[in-house]
């Protein structure tokens, strides 16, 4: 089995844009439209106000996954744009990328993570429970869309 590599890339690199948009076009199938219209900028991933990290299989771009300061107490990162290839799923990238995020806010002096789901992504659904993650109220661009769910766990 390959080594999952994880590496700290620019949100706006052409590795990460590649996956982001692999990723928005899954949602899209999910979901219809452009996968997720929550605005995002850049410049939200760079340190310490966030990261934004790419996963290699056998050195090839296969999952990514960053972070996001949110509200303003400086203690909440939002988990944004996690993604693993269809090839190289079933092998960890996921859980890999998850714990690296979670490390890395977590070093940035992020005590809670929080993300916003949709109630089509049984893998997803499945990776955040496992990794501890519980309900709370919906937040986010999408809190008032049936179908949205979303969780947090401190760090």
């Amino acid at each position: 089995m390959s080594e999952i590599e994880i590496q700290v890339r620019r949100f706006d690199a052409a590795e990460s844009q590649a996956l982001i948009r692999a990723a928005l076009a899954d949602l899209g199938q999910r979901y219809g439209g452009s996968g997720d219209e929550t605005p995002v900028d850049a410049a939200e991933f760079e340190p310490p106000a966030g990261t934004f990290l790419v996963a290699y299989l056998d050195g090839r771009p296969v999952g990514c996954g960053g972070w996001r300061s949110h509200g303003d107490d400086g203690e909440t990162a939002e988990l944004k744009r996690m993604y693993t290839a269809p090839a190289a799923r079933g092998r960890g990238v996921a859980r890999s990328v998850l714990a690296a995020v979670e490390r890395s806010a977590r070093e940035q002096g992020r005590k809670r993570i929080i993300l916003e789901c949709g109630d089509r992504q049984p893998e997803a659904l499945a990776l955040y429970t496992a990794a501890g993650y519980e309900p709370i109220p919906n937040f986010g661009f999408y809190r008032n869309e049936p179908g949205c769910l979303s969780f947090a766990r401190p760090l």
